[in-house]
């Protein structure tokens, strides 16, 4: 899916990651130690402190010795239901607990997760479930001791790799010191898991596109998870956080008659499932994607293009996630093989002076939508806090774990990762605003006096996405590329706007900000995860929709292989004459 660090992508349904943790939800750092009152976190809490302490007394008297150690357990009771068809894929409830031991070899200033060796710092695998405290504790101890000769054979190689090379540009150390925090959440009781009912409403999602025999493939999706993670370090914290996430993720397809597939992907988020839209609600949108799926395979496959474009809020929301937010990311400002694209400008500025970013995992929710990438405590132990990245343009702040850079060197709570990942400086709630708006209707007269100006026919409106991927790594070009899969063409004569289809947004960073010339009054909000280096972890960005004076598109890779033949079986065509009103310049909302 990725290379190491070169590739970070976007997306708003994820449904088949194993461990897929959902953002940490509980109340701020308590200032002192909290004893937990609830027996299986006492537990668990209690035989990982004394494992911990017995592993570092003991490998302290090695050569060489770990500075650092922490244990991370997840215990996870999850829901995942699929149908299709009116019929169940999978209908899994699954009770797991993982563990990660996380080591440090050497000093903070020089360890064995130097460089390329990040990896070489956790080791991770199941530990039994149940209060088996002995069972527990041999678990850890395995893992312990198999991470240990992981992180001193690598340190070895280190050290030589540090002698024979020529010096690091960036030569701030490999780990910050970070205070201590203890906070132990007591658990609610389990939230109940109505699986019957759920498989029923499941079947009845999947089942509403039946009547669409041009849609030759959808699914209906439903995960909950409700997890608890502990922490324990050599260095004093102690947590345990409870998390619970719902996600429901429509999924349908079709073909145009060229070969092109066609996918329409909507998403829920909430704490659980009946705090997801209606049934009535969810109905409505799965009219709304085969109305734009049968309206996309009849419409025309649009050219390469550069010119002025509009992007709806949540498109602009996954263009600042990709563009933008990646290159944010705090370690990579200091990676070899990274292209650093900003990492030199601090006190620079990088966007026009009337568009500030902010990151700020501690939000749960923004206009009434909730926050996927909302959580108290980042994968390191450190407290969310929202971090000013751009302020009127100019560049402030990075996205930073407790791995320093130049001139950063404390975490400022964005070590994020899934379990069995080292963590690295990663998004939350990535927030763009605007002092320069407009109401949406003056943005589109805007939009066609640009395009206008230009002496264009048309300009590009980019009303939903699907998602986006960046490249960041030296050796491959410093681009992006935004899916897009409803897209306008708005006509400067004012001609009805025309459906098109087959582009994607694609670009370099320093340009394709700098472009931006004016935006809409309203932040819609996209909720999805992000796969990077430190695993899939969920996210959220937010934005109002923007005016570009120049964006380009190029065409869509696509298959040759023609729609199905014959009719699906069991059909119901009767009720298939779901056509399109021509577009009028209506926002796409958030969801």
């Amino acid at each position: 899916m990725f290379h190491k660090n070169s590739f970070a992508f976007f997306r708003a349904s994820e449904m088949r990651r194993p461990f897929l943790i959902a953002g940490l939800v509980a109340l701020a750092a308590a200032c002192g130690a909290q004893p937990a009152a609830d027996p299986q976190s006492e537990m668990l809490l209690g035989t990982m402190h004394e494992e911990l302490s017995r592993a570092q007394s003991s490998l302290s008297k090695s050569d060489p010795a770990p500075y650092y150690i922490s244990y991370s357990v997840f215990d996870r009771q999850g829901v995942s239901i699929s149908a299709t068809e009116g019929s169940l894929l999978n209908s899994i409830n699954n009770q797991q607990r993982w563990a990660d031991v996380t080591m440090r070899v050497g000093a903070p200033s020089l360890d064995n997760t130097h460089g390329d060796s990040r990896d070489s710092g956790i080791s991770g695998g199941i530990l039994p479930l149940g209060n088996d405290r002995n069972a527990i504790a041999r678990g850890l101890w395995l893992l312990t001791n198999g991470e240990y000769r992981q992180a001193s054979s690598v340190y070895t190689n280190v050290k030589t790799q540090k002698a024979v090379q020529s010096e690091e540009e960036d030569k701030s150390a490999d780990f910050t010191s970070e205070a201590p925090h203890q906070n132990v959440e007591v658990p609610g009781p389990p939230a109940p898991i109505h699986q019957k009912e759920w498989e029923a409403q499941m079947r009845s999602y999947s089942a509403a596109f039946k009547k669409y025999p041009y849609v030759y493939n959808s699914v209906a999706s439903l995960s909950f998870d409700q997890v608890m993670q502990y922490v324990v370090t050599s260095e004093g914290t102690r947590l345990a956080e409870p998390g619970h996430s719902a996600r429901l993720v429509l999924e349908a397809e079709t073909r145009a008659d060229d070969g092109m597939e066609l996918l329409r992907v909507e998403t829920f988020q909430a704490a659980s499932p009946e705090q997801l839209p209606s049934a009535a609600e969810i109905n409505t949108k799965i009219e709304k994607m085969a109305s734009d799926l049968k309206a996309l395979r009849a419409a025309p496959v649009a050219d390469p293009y550069a010119g002025p474009a509009m992007l709806s809020g949540r498109a602009a929301a996954v263009f600042f996630h990709e563009v933008l937010g990646h290159r944010m990311e705090g370690h990579r400002q200091r990676g070899e093989e990274e292209g650093q694209t900003f990492t030199k400008k601090v006190n620079e500025s990088i966007l026009p002076s009337f568009l500030s970013v902010v990151d700020d995992p501690t939000l749960k929710e923004l206009g009434g939508v909730k926050l996927a990438g909302n959580y108290a405590y980042d994968d390191e132990g450190v407290p969310a806090q929202p971090v000013e990245i751009i302020k009127d343009g100019i560049l402030k702040n990075f996205l930073l774990s407790r791995m320093p850079i130049t001139n950063f060197n404390h975490s400022n709570g964005h070590g994020r990762r899934s379990p069995g990942r080292m963590a690295t400086g990663r998004q939350g709630n990535l927030i763009v605003i605007s002092k320069n708006t407009v109401p949406e209707a003056d943005l589109r007269k805007q939009f066609i006096n640009e395009i206008k100006k230009q002496g264009k026919p048309f300009g590009l409106y980019f009303e939903d996405v699907e998602g986006g991927f960046t490249l960041t790594q030296r050796q491959m070009p410093q681009a992006f590329q935004v899916l897009p899969v409803i897209v306008w063409r708005v006509y400067a004569d004012g001609r009805p706007d025309e459906l098109v289809r087959g582009v994607d947004i694609v670009g370099t960073p320093i340009a394709a900000l700098q472009r931006i010339e004016l935006t809409s009054d309203k932040t819609d909000v996209f909720n999805g995860v992000c796969g990077a280096e430190s695993g899939w972890v969920p996210v959220s960005a937010a934005s109002p929709a923007m005016l570009f004076s120049e964006m380009e598109v190029q065409k869509k890779a696509h298959g040759r292989e023609r729609p199905p033949i014959l009719s699906p079986p069991g059909a119901d065509t009767s009720s298939t004459s779901n056509g399109v009103q021509p577009h009028t310049g209506t926002m796409g909302s958030a969801r």
